[in-house]
């Protein structure tokens, strides 16, 4: 069996993209953990400390994520040792632009999400229930194994909420770390400060998905709560590990300048002008199907607003070929990164200096 995995693992990172994995069904799970955030309490119940919805949950019984499960009175991850998807790509399709560009990310992924957000590209596998999708038994120790082989920089956790997969991700990212290896995560940020920094004991990325600046559009578009993101983000930047913000544009929902001028302001006030924030192109998608995608003239002139705000580095994303994909020196207005989609065409950062006037780029290099 475990030969045979192993040659399924290889022959996946031979496609371009993401793999989304067999299921052996009726074979027994060969991995299981129990849940590192959770209070037990009377009659059996659990109460989960890892995110703020802290769900409590019966006996035989999910939480709100839909992966972390109370098993007689104790909490375990369903899917630990199970992702849904797993490739080779672009560390930029993150996206990272200053967590060293160009290279590869090895992406892994399992289903479950602790959000509901009515525009997620990735519903499919976010928003499934365990049962209806196909995975992979693959163990952290052969993640980080896979990652060795294929000669990749880093592995990402991505594309559903890695938060509800917690302790997967902690043991990859503790097992890489020992191995030299990076690893950077995708998220929405709701989780708890105390998991969170933790976690960022082991991780040395973090991209977290500011969707929105009101309490209105997180209720109604996530079902969540700004404050707790707000609060994820000012401990990344304290921590002092790597942090990029992405905003998706949605027309008719996030779009209002005066609200991308307070979050920019909120930015730059509290974690820094230095921070690079994408300001990023949305497609009709999910709950959202018909709403249109994002005017490029609407990410432009939240570009102009970032930038009136003082923010340094920022970028506008899903317009392949965009100029403002770029990346400029802030002092001089010189081109020192060019992109083209996902892809880096030329990267003239010098041990972490413009080449053209030596002014200090923020960024791991």
């Amino acid at each position: 069996m475990r030969r045979w995995l192993a040659r399924i693992i290889g022959a996946a990172f031979l496609l371009a993209g993401v793999l989304v994995c067999l299921n052996w069904s009726g074979e027994k799970s060969l991995f299981s953990r129990e849940c590192m955030y959770y209070k037990a309490l009377a009659g059996g119940q659990v109460w989960c400390q890892l995110c703020p919805r802290k769900c409590v949950v019966a006996q035989g019984r999910r939480g709100a994520c839909g992966i972390r499960q109370n098993e007689g009175g104790k909490f375990f991850l369903i899917t630990y040792g199970k992702p849904c998807a797993l490739g080779v790509e672009p560390i930029e399709k993150a996206p990272f632009f200053h967590f060293h560009p160009g290279h590869k990310r090895l992406v892994v992924a399992t289903v479950g999400c602790v959000l509901r957000c009515r525009f997620c590209q990735n519903w499919n596998i976010s928003q499934a229930a365990f049962e209806d999708v196909r995975y992979m038994e693959v163990s952290p120790a052969e993640v980080v194994d896979a990652a060795v082989k294929q000669g990749v920089y880093s592995i990402c956790f991505t594309f559903t909420e890695p938060v509800v997969f917690y302790e997967y991700m902690y043991d990859i990212a503790r097992l890489a770390r020992a191995r030299g290896i990076k690893t950077s995560m995708v998220s929405s940020g709701y989780i708890n400060p105390e998991p969170l920094r933790e976690l960022l004991k082991v991780v040395d990325a973090v991209k977290i998905d500011l969707k929105g600046f009101t309490e209105k559009f997180y209720a109604d578009m996530a079902a969540a709560d700004l404050q707790p993101v707000l609060e994820s983000i000012k401990i990344v930047k304290k921590s002092g590990r790597w942090l990029e913000l992405v905003n998706l544009v949605i027309p008719g929902h996030n779009d209002d300048p005066k609200d991308i001028e307070l979050m920019c302001r909120w930015i730059k006030d509290h974690v820094g002008a230095d921070v690079p924030v994408h300001f990023t192109r949305f497609f009709p998608a999910y709950r959202l199907a018909s709403v249109p995608p994002t005017p490029v003239k609407t990410l432009e002139g939240a570009y102009r607003i970032a930038k009136a705000a003082g923010l340094r580095y920022v970028y506008v994303g899903n317009v392949p070929g965009h100029a403002l994909e770029n990346t400029v020196c802030p002092k001089c207005g010189k081109t020192v990164i060019e992109r083209k989609g996902y892809q880096v065409s030329e990267d003239k950062v010098r041990d972490g200096r413009c080449p053209f006037c030596n002014e200090r780029l923020s960024g791991l290099w």
